[in-house]
C-alpha cells in the first residue's frame, strides 16, 4: 500500500508561521521596495526602543498601585550614550544608590524584584508592571512575599546582583528590556539569581525571555517565573543546575516553617 505524499508547502505557508524574513523576493540585485521599506521601518523601531525614555515615575506609580514601595537607583553610567559604550558601568551602582540601599536594609528578604531599563526601555515601560501584577498572586499562593522592589536606571542584568546583595535578598529577579530585534522591539526578559552577589556568573542564572504582545504572555511568563522562584528557593540554586519544568507534572510546594527556613511537601 503506497503512502500518499505530504502536501507541498510554499514560502507563503512558511511566512504565516514566523515573523522571520523569508522569501522576500528580489528586484534586480536588491530587495523589492516593499521588503526594503518594511526592513527600514523595523530597524527604526528597534533603534527607537533602545533610546526610548525610561518612565521611572510611571513605573514607581504602577508598583505603588500594587502595594510595592520602590526606590529609584542608578548605575555608574552617567547617560544613555555612556551606558551603550560601557556595559561594565551598567553593572555597578553609583555611590549614592549604594548608600540609599544600605540605609533601607532592614534584615534579609527572601525575594527582591529589580526593574531595569536595559537595552529596551520601551519594553519595560510597556510590560514590567503588568507582569509583576500577574506574578504576585502566584507568589502569594506559595507564601512568597516580594520583600523589596527597586527601579534601576542604566541597568545591565548584573546590576541586580549588587542590589540583591545590599538588600540581603536570598533571590533576585531582574525584569529588563532585551536587545531589540527586527520583529520584537519591546521584548522583556526576567533573570533569576539565587544568593546574588557581585561575582555571580551567567551560568548561575535562569532566564525567561521573549515576553511581549506577540511572544510569551504575562500569565504564562508569570507561571514560569513563579515556578523558578519557588524551586530556586527550595533547592537553593538557580542557573544550569535548575531546569525549568514548569510545564511538567505538578511540582512540590514550598512552605515556610519556624525559623524562616523552607521545606517542601507534596
Amino acid at each position: 500500500m503506497s503512502v500518499p505524499a505530504p502536501p507541498s508547502r510554499s514560502l507563503r505557508d512558511l511566512r504565516d508561521l514566523t515573523p522571520a524574513r523569508v522569501g522576500l523576493g528580489r528586484a534586480g540585485a536588491g530587495l523589492p521596495t516593499r521588503a526594503l521599506l518594511e526592513f527600514t521601518l523595523d530597524h527604526a523601531r528597534a533603534r527607537d526602543a533602545v533610546h526610548a525614555a525610561f518612565d521611572v515615575p510611571g513605573l514607581i506609580s504602577g508598583l505603588d498601585g500594587l502595594g510595592l514601595e520602590s526606590p529609584h537607583v542608578s548605575s555608574r553610567a552617567r547617560d544613555r550614550r555612556e551606558y551603550l559604550k560601557r556595559p561594565d558601568l551598567g553593572r555597578k551602582l553609583d555611590p549614592a544608590s549604594q548608600q540609599l540601599l544600605v540605609g533601607r536594609q532592614a534584615g534579609s528578604c527572601r525575594l527582591a524584584i529589580v526593574i531595569g531599563d536595559g537595552l529596551s526601555p520601551a519594553a519595560v515601560n510597556a510590560h514590567a508592571v503588568a507582569l509583576v501584577g500577574s506574578l504576585m498572586p502566584r507568589l502569594k499562593a506559595e507564601r512568597i512575599d516580594i520583600g523589596c522592589a527597586v527601579v534601576a536606571s542604566g541597568a545591565r542584568v548584573a546590576l541586580g546582583d549588587e542590589i540583591g546583595a545590599l538588600l540581603g535578598a536570598r533571590m533576585v529577579v531582574v525584569l529588563i528590556g532585551e536587545r531589540p530585534g527586527l520583529s520584537a522591539p519591546d521584548s522583556l526578559g526576567a533573570y533569576l539569581t539565587f544568593a546574588p552577589r557581585p561575582d555571580v556568573t551567567d551560568a548561575e542564572r535562569n532566564c525567561v525571555s521573549n515576553i511581549h504582545g506577540a511572544g510569551l504572555g504575562y500569565e504564562e511568563a508569570a507561571l514560569r517565573i513563579a515556578w523558578l522562584i519557588r524551586e530556586g528557593l527550595a533547592r537553593q540554586v538557580t542557573g544550569v543546575a535548575l531546569k525549568d519544568e514548569s510545564g511538567g507534572p505538578a511540582p512540590q510546594r514550598i512552605e515556610t516553617i519556624a525559623g524562616g527556613h523552607d521545606k517542601s511537601v507534596i
